[in-house]
């Protein structure tokens, strides 16, 4: 068996080196405690590999393959780890400070304890993860994928960037949340009718955001509004519906809705919201609903009958993305507000 220090000065030669020498030599290996700061590794091969306590830091492991590998207390700090496989791996404790994580996959691992502070997890898969004690303060997860995460203990600050938290499946439409601690509480309250009932009647700060998000354009202003809206202390839920056998529109629909101070929907080039619509305005008149519309659409044909309802507010009609966003507060919010004060 090769040492560590022979593995060592093999991985110095570089990723396609050690690549290669790994297909004749697929056995276990041990680099406990070695020494690869500052490589460059990009896509290097880490499959069935002991790599506790060993020191990564700055290194290039881009699009590296790590599944069910062992970082215990393993030092990746500062390094450059995009899109690289942690699947199923054990990082107990170990450091990844300041580390670029972006599109990387922790789908089942083992994050209990980690040092992920400054760490940048855009668009990262912690589904299945555990995450206990880990701390994420300064850390940035923005729209990672968090369905089945565990999370107790986890250390956050006011410099944790929480924002588009995905808490459904690939295949189920798209629903986020803007905290990773409220995630797991979201999804138990769309799967536990107990827990719907109480919760239901507690007024809170969210706002549903119903919409078309296809094209681009679409998307950017639903967009605009959430962040709006998030400035002024709301919070946002958007549904982002895609056909999914394994959930009922109907009731996701209602439930989010039951939890919502009130809802935006966009009405321009409508498609799946005039469904959405029909299980919401007629079963919650508590619930104001502000739709809004660009100016060179109109609205879809039924719409009309919905502004019967005293709590469809009139439509926000708006000629450009630039004057919805300027006009969230004046037009969205205040009118909304002033219907839940009669």
């Amino acid at each position: 068996m090769a040492t560590i220090d022979e593995l060592t000065a093999l991985l110095k030669e570089g990723a396609q080196s050690w690549n290669a020498w790994r297909q004749t030599n697929p056995g276990r290996l041990e680099l406990v405690q070695a020494d690869l700061e500052g490589l460059d590794l990009y896509g290097a091969r880490f499959e069935n590999v002991g790599l506790g306590g060993v020191n990564l830091r700055g290194t290039q492991l881009q699009c590296a393959q790590a599944p069910d590998s062992w970082f215990v207390e393993a030092d990746l700090s500062s390094a450059d780890c995009r899109g690289m496989n942690f699947r199923g791996a054990n990082l107990y404790k170990a450091k990844l400070v300041g580390a670029n994580l972006r599109d990387a996959s922790f789908h089942e691992a083992d994050l209990r304890h980690a040092d992920l502070s400054g760490a940048d997890l855009t668009g990262a898969n912690l589904q299945y993860a555990r995450l206990v004690g880990t701390k994420l303060c300064g850390t940035k997860l923005s729209e990672c994928r968090v369905y089945g995460v565990s999370a107790w203990d986890i250390d956050c600050d006011g410099t944790t960037e929480q924002s588009n938290l995905i808490i459904t499946k690939y295949e189920q439409s798209t629903i986020t949340v803007d905290n990773l601690k409220v995630a797991q509480f979201i999804y138990l309250i769309l799967n536990n009718g107990e827990i719907r009932d109480v919760i239901s009647t507690i007024t809170s700060k969210a706002v549903l955001i119903l919409g078309r998000f296809q094209p681009e354009d679409r998307k950017r202003a639903l967009e605009g509004v959430r962040d709006r809206l998030r400035v002024h202390g709301y919070v946002p839920i958007v549904f982002d519906f895609t056909p999914s056998p394994n959930r009922d529109l109907t009731e996701t629909v209602q439930v989010l809705a039951n939890m919502a101070r009130f809802v935006v929907a966009d009405i321009t080039d409508a498609r799946s919201t005039p469904q959405e619509l029909s299980h919401v305005v007629p079963n919650l008149p508590s619930v104001p609903i502000v739709p809004i519309r660009l100016a060179c659409e109109a609205a879809y044909a039924t719409f009309e009958h919905w502004t019967r309802f005293p709590w469809v507010l009139p439509e926000y009609v708006y000629k450009d993305n630039e004057e919805l966003v300027a006009n969230v507060e004046a037009k969205l919010i205040a009118a909304a507000e002033a219907r839940l004060c009669k």
